[in-house]
């Protein structure tokens, strides 16, 4: 499969297409597995039932009446559940040979499945994600952050620690990562309540992304100090004002602009 190079990282089209407009053959496919969603209507559109018959028969054969039950529940609660499945099921060699599959949905049960297969070991968690974090879907990289959030929200110093140096990877979606995956109040997940009252925690992974040149970057840090801007605007301020004081190239200045957009 074929990724996008990382300075034009692709994002989701804004569509106001209901789930039902979707084509019957373009359904047909990504149902089949072998066609990638665009938008995040086709996202919800994907049966899990008739995709997992589709991909992995011998699999379903055993397993369809768990998928079946949560068909109408939304989409985070129904992928993680096919992330235990997969979990189940498959090696951790063959989740991580998912890593290219054609179907992101695939993809994306294999980042809730590596965590369902790992429980409490962070690194090992971590080693495997990267590769998810890494994607050229837009869909894969958020699961594999979703996924990850609650190990990474049990012990947030630990997993702050082992995601600074992902700061540092030439990849701007890995990079992007460690920022979107320790957000404080981050966006269909639970709250992280350490990062609420004492966001200087992030400091590590903050820090080094300050002036990153990626905008998708850009935009995660500013969405992380926005976040913390809602229960310590004072820490947020200051915080902005060194880095302006400290010298903020149009890079700086862009992310601070973000954080500070809530605050009067």
């Amino acid at each position: 499969m074929l990724r996008p190079p990382l300075s034009n990282i692709p994002q989701p089209k804004a569509t106001s297409m209901k789930t039902t407009e979707i084509a019957p053959a373009r359904l047909e496919a990504l149902n089949s597995g072998i066609a990638e969603t665009t938008h995040l209507s086709e996202c919800l559109a994907v049966d899990f039932a008739i995709l997992l018959q589709a991909v992995f028969p011998e699999i379903a054969r055993t397993e369809i009446a768990t998928v079946e039950k949560v068909l109408g529940e939304g989409i985070s609660r129904r992928i993680r559940v096919m992330g235990d499945l997969f979990a189940r099921n498959l090696t951790g060699e063959e989740l991580i040979g998912l890593q290219s599959h054609e179907s992101d949905t695939v993809r994306g049960w294999a980042c809730f499945a590596v965590v369902a297969q790992e429980g409490d070991d962070l690194d090992a968690v971590l080693k495997v994600l990267r590769r998810f974090a890494d994607d050229g879907h837009f869909g894969v990289r958020e699961w594999a952050w979703l996924a990850a959030r609650p190990l990474i929200a049990r012990d947030i110093e630990r997993s702050i620690e082992r995601l600074a140096p992902w700061t540092a990877d030439p990849s701007e979606r890995v990079r992007r990562f460690a920022s979107e995956a320790t957000r404080p109040r981050g966006v269909w997940c639970a709250h992280i309540r350490e990062l609420k009252e004492e966001p200087q925690y992030g400091l590590p992974v903050l820090e080094p992304l300050r002036a990153d040149p990626a905008r998708y970057v850009q935009d995660s840090v500013g969405n992380w100090l926005n976040d913390a801007a809602k229960s310590r605007p004072n820490w947020v301020r200051s915080l902005c004002s060194r880095w302006a004081e400290e010298g903020s190239g149009p890079e700086t200045g862009r992310i601070i602009k973000r954080a500070t957009r809530s605050l009067t």
